[in-house]
This record gives structure tokens, C-alpha cells and sequence, in this order.
């Protein structure tokens, strides 16, 4: 009988959803977002009244939820939440006998799953923030779209780290903070509209950032950003396939 279900998804949605493995990562999530929105309203001016007033509280917000979103999808995809609960690749392509394309189609799902649910936690954190900060409505809902492609475009680097490093779980979380932090510094180092906080911040700002020049050449700091992280999202998925056929799995 064919399954109706992919079993490599359905052993995600177990593990974190039905067992509850995952609520204390959701939870922990919203308690440090929370934090930071509680310290950018009254650390300032420790003024009851303060918030009132705070322009800032949804942008600061809103790249709290940016930073955070990215980084625990990122350990969602590189499975450091309880994996040893996790079977092996080697089982599901060898003794289940899923296709490539399944096991890929499976935790790439997760992976989307594990960003919407950080997402609809955040999404009342962050409708909150803009309300007290008077933010368009507009300016709202268009972040939930970029937090969850920001999510995608980093969060397959941690599928392809995973694959790469599956019986080395150490080097591959090493791994993941550095590549994290190395892609947040050498993008403002590099050209500062590649950074996703700053591009984000001026974004809401509506404040232009200035165009890449390179060689005569002219390129708006939107194109470049964009340009780049859908390089990144491609890229991602190729390392993934690179790590799935070095490990002989294609």
C-alpha cells in the first residue's frame, strides 16, 4: 500500500509536535523576543509612560524577531534539538527505500513548518510592536514574508550542514554559529545593504541605502540584496544535493 504521508516528515511532526520536544525551544524562542521587546521599551528612559512614544519598538522588534527566526530555524534544520531521536538517512534511503526526492521533499517541509511556526509565534509579539509604535498596516504584514524568506534562504544551509556532518554533531553546530555570524559580518563588511539587519532597518526606515558601484557599474542596493540572498537560498539547496551525493545517497 502506498503512503499516503512521507514518513521522514511525519517522524519530524512526531518528535517535535506530538511528543512536545519542540515547546520548550517555542518557548524559550518567545521569552528572549519578549525580553528584548520589554529592554528596548524602558532600559532607555526607565519612564512608565515611555512607550508611548517608541517609533523605534517595532523596527527593533521586528530585527529581533529577524535574528532570532533565522537562528533557531537554522538549529531546527540542523537537527540540535534532540538528535538521537532522529534515525539515520542510511535507513530511510537503504532499508525504507525512499527516493532522493522524497527524503529532500521531507526536510525541506520540516524545514517550512519549523519557520511558520516561529513566525505565528512572533506574528502577535510583532502586530503588538506595531500598534504601539503606530506603524502602517501595510509595513506590518509586509514583514512576515521576509522573515519567513530570510528562515528559507539561510535555514537550507542547515539541512545541507546536517547531511554533511550527520555522525559529527558538534562540528556541524560549530559550524552553523560561525556561518551564521560570518554571513551577518563579512555582508556589512563587504557591502552593507547585503546584511539582512541593516537592509531590513532602513527598509522600515523608508531611508535609501546607497547603490553598489563597482567598476562603472551601477546596481540598486534592493536588486544587490536581493540578488544575493536568492544566491544564497540556491546555493544552499545545491550544497544540500553536493552533501546527500558525497555521503552516497545519490
Amino acid at each position: 500500500m502506498k503512503k499516503v504521508l512521507n514518513p521522514v516528515f511525519l517522524e519530524g511532526v512526531q518528535i517535535y509536535l506530538a511528543e512536545g520536544q519542540g515547546f520548550t525551544v517555542y518557548l524559550t524562542y518567545l521569552v528572549i523576543l519578549a525580553a528584548l521587546q520589554f529592554l528596548i521599551l524602558f532600559l532607555p528612559t526607565l519612564d512608565p509612560q515611555g512607550w508611548m512614544g517608541s517609533a523605534n519598538l517595532f523596527k527593533l522588534s521586528f530585527i529581533a524577531a529577524l535574528i532570532l527566526t533565522v537562528y533557531f530555524t537554522l538549529r531546527f534544520a540542523n537537527q540540535e534539538f534532540v538528535p538521537w531521536r532522529f534515525l539515520p538517512l542510511k535507513h530511510w534511503f537503504h532499508k525504507e527505500g525512499l527516493s532522493l526526492y522524497e527524503v529532500a521533499a521531507a526536510q525541506l517541509a520540516l524545514l517550512c513548518l519549523q519557520a511558520v511556526l516561529l513566525l505565528l509565534l512572533a506574528s502577535p509579539l510583532l502586530v503588538w510592536a506595531g500598534a504601539v509604535a503606530r506603524a502602517a498596516p501595510d509595513s506590518i504584514l509586509s514583514t512576515f514574508p521576509l522573515l519567513l524568506f530570510y528562515s528559507l534562504a539561510y535555514g537550507v544551509w542547515g539541512l545541507a550542514t546536517a547531511t554533511l556532518w550527520e555522525r559529527r554533531g558538534e562540528s556541524r553546530q560549530i559550524f552553523i554559529r560561525c556561518f551564521f555570524a560570518a554571513l551577518l559580518f563579512l555582508s556589512s563588511l563587504l557591502y552593507l545593504p547585503l546584511n539582512a539587519v541593516v537592509f531590513v532597518f532602513f527598509q522600515l526606515g523608508e531611508r535609501e541605502l546607497a547603490p553598489l558601484v563597482f567598476w562603472g557599474w551601477k546596481g540598486s542596493a534592493k536588486a544587490v540584496h536581493w540578488s544575493f540572498h536568492l544566491f544564497l537560498l540556491a546555493s544552499g539547496l545545491i550544497a544540500y544535493r553536493w552533501a546527500l551525493k558525497r555521503e552516497g545517497y545519490l
